[in-house]
Formats: C-alpha cells, structure tokens, sequence
C-alpha cells in the first residue's frame, strides 16, 4: 500500500507540472515572460521608408530571450513592396524590447492599402502571447492616379472664338489662382445631402494632367463621407462663350457628381434667383444616364427650371471621357454631350421671373454623397469613388 502511495504521488506531481507548463505565459508558476509584436501602419512615402516592429516582454527576465522572426508577403508583394528579411531577434536578459526593422518600397501610386506580417515562432526563455503583428502600408492618400485617355475630345480652336481661359490641370497641386474650396456640411447644403466637403489632397488633388475628386466613406467632420466642393468664385467668372469640360464620372448608388455653374450674384440676391446652370448630373445608380438643367426664380416660392436627360446608347460615363459643353449666348443656351445637344433654353421659357443667365456666372465641381435625389449610398455602393477631370475650357 505503501509504495502504491508514492506512485500516485509521483502522478499528480508530474501531471500538476505539465498542466502549469503549458499555461500560454506561463502563469505564476512559470517564470518566463510573455512576448508579444505589435501592429504598424504608416503612410507610404515617395522614397523608401522603415516599419518598425517592436518585440516587448511582459517582464523582465534573466535569461536572455531568443526568437526566431521572418516577414510573410499578404497582399503586399515581397521583393515589389517590402524587402524580406529573417533572423533571429535577442532580447537581452534585464531587457524588456527590440525591434524588427523592414524596408518598404517608395511609391506614389494612390490604390488600396497593402499588408504583410513579421510571423514569429521557436521563441527561447520565454512564450509567444502574439506571434504575428501585421504591416499596413497605406497607398489610399499617394498623389499619382494616372488614368486612360480613352474616349472624346474636343479641339483647342473654335471659328469665331478664342480661348478666353482654362484650367488643363497641369503640375503639381491645383492653381489657387483659380480655385477655393467650399468646407463643411453646411445642413446638407439644401440637398440633405450627407458627405463632408474638405479641402484636402485625400479628396482633392492634381495627377498626370487630371484633377481628382475623391468621395471617400470614412468618418470626418461628424459625417461618415467626405468629397469636395470646388468653386471659381470671386476668382474666375464668365458671360457667354462655349464651355467644354471632360470629365469621367464616378457610378453608385448615392453618388451625385455635378459640374455647374452659379450666378455671381448670389451672396447678394440668394438661389434661385441668382440662376444655376448644370452642365452636367449624374445619379450614380444610372451610370449611364446624365442631366442637363437650367434653375432659376425670384424667389424660393417661384422656383423654376429646364431640363433634359441624356443616354448613352452603350456603356456608361464612369467608362471613358466624354465632353460635357454649354453654348451660352444673349438669352439662349445649349447643353451637349460629345457635341449632341440634348438642352435648350431661352429667355421665353422663363416666362414670369427675371432671366437670370445674361450675368456673370462661376463653376462648381463636386461629388455629393446621398441626397433627395439619389438617396443615399447602400451595400452595393464601393468607395472610394472619383471624378477626373482633364480640362475645363471657357472661349468667347
């Protein structure tokens, strides 16, 4: 009985040992620290740039803690993206960090975020409480978005005209000459419109001879989109002339992409009566579908418009450039697409109210985000979504 005893003893004993052995960071019972990588996400940059991974102990230790690391491609490609590196990491006994450093490739292209992970494993003197951190390498705010020039285009000359002014989105950054931006929600700015307009390069900016706007989901300002909303106004207005501006459109559900026109006047007698002329709607869940519209009215109560609606017969504007134009003359105006006029408004449809469009007018380029007219975005709507602009030409 006696030597029965010791044997379950001797069982309990070793069994009690094997359970607080395998207890992931070892518990009280087990002296060696827990490791653990974090998680890095940093901006891409035009040069190469370093991730810098760092390895923490949950505490310290006597023994110096060894563990074996190497990188593991996601979408992310090794060798393109990220340099692969492995080793075998040492924390020093008495130490509680290193870090593992990986070069990432420069580039400015604006595409998706990319990932890979540092995977460790056959740690020494210690166990692993995370053994993969992850990489992010943001591409989505990059400067470069080149685009295919395929689709129409119009000449540079017109008989009887001369380029009185335009913006060819050449360079670096957009002409502050030309251009300021409108900030904000500003209640929906009478649409119920849903997106926050900012002024930053995320949502704005100047690529391979395009302007970029950007409509983005992602929390800003209160709202849950943002976009921009950029005017001519007290810089550049015009009177009459011929207008072409190319443009390929952004698509989805709750997408409002709009290049139009507003009365100089309006800070002084308000909308409509300061007159609006859109040269180009879209509602994004038709694609290929736009609007042309003249608004005006000498009050609210009064409102007025014009318009008419274009289809392509194939395809859709998010596809290609297309040209969107106004012929704009003393009291008679003409909306086109690709040179087919689908708009035509005289003085005589405004019978009743003051005709607003012998006056100088600004543009206003922008994507809103929801709406009373095209709702607001649902699952099947993808972000980011972006308008490119080539040119826009004033002749006169």
């Amino acid at each position: 009985m006696r030597l029965h005893f010791t044997t379950m003893i001797s069982l309990v004993v070793v069994s009690s040992l094997l359970i607080s052995c395998g207890k992931k960071g070892g518990g009280n019972n087990d002296p060696s620290p827990a490791a653990a990588i974090n998680n890095v996400s940093q901006e891409r940059t035009i040069g190469s740039s370093v991730f810098h991974f760092s390895v923490s102990l949950d505490k310290a230790t006597t023994k110096a803690v060894t563990i074996h690391f190497a990188t593991v491609a996601g979408t992310a490609v090794a060798n393109t993206d990220f340099t692969p590196v492995s080793g075998t990491l040492t924390i020093p006994a008495s130490q509680l960090t290193a870090s593992i450093d990986v070069t990432v490739t420069g580039d400015s292209l604006r595409k998706d975020d990319q990932t890979f992970f540092v995977q460790l494993d056959n740690p020494q003197n210690c166990t692993l409480q995370t053994d993969k951190g992850t990489g992010t390498i943001v591409n989505k705010n990059g400067l470069y978005f080149p685009v295919a020039n395929t689709g129409y285009s119009t000449p540079t000359t017109y008989p009887g005209y001369t380029l009185a002014w335009g913006d060819e989105f050449d360079g670096n950054a957009l002409s502050t000459s030309n251009w300021s931006f409108e900030i904000g929600n500003n209640n929906g700015w009478g649409n119920n419109e849903l997106e926050y307009y900012t002024d930053r390069t995320e949502n704005a900016f100047v690529s391979a001879g395009n302007l970029i706007i950007e409509a983005r989901n992602e929390s800003f300002g209160g709202k849950n989109y943002t976009s921009t909303r950029m005017i001519t106004k007290n810089k550049k207005f015009f009177k009459f002339g011929r207008i072409d501006i190319r443009a390929k459109l952004p698509k989805g559900k709750g997408i409002w992409p709009a290049l139009w026109m507003l009365g100089s006047n309006i800070d002084a007698v308000s909308w409509p009566a300061c007159g609006e002329m859109d040269i180009l709607e879209m509602l994004g869940h038709e694609p290929n579908k736009i609007y042309g519209t003249m608004h005006w009215g000498n009050t609210l109560a009064s409102h007025g418009s014009k318009g008419n609606s274009y289809t392509l017969g194939s395809g859709s504007f998010d596809q290609q450039f297309h040209v969107y134009s106004l012929i704009w003359k003393q009291d008679d105006i003409r909306v086109l697409v690709d040179d087919q006029e689908y708009v035509h408004v005289t003085s005589a449809d405004v019978a009743g109210s003051n005709y607003p469009f012998n006056s100088n007018f600004f543009f206003i380029f922008n994507i809103a985000v929801g709406g009373s007219w095209p709702g607001s975005p649902d699952g099947t709507t993808v972000f980011p979504q972006r308008m490119v602009v080539d040119y826009v030409r004033v002749f006169q």
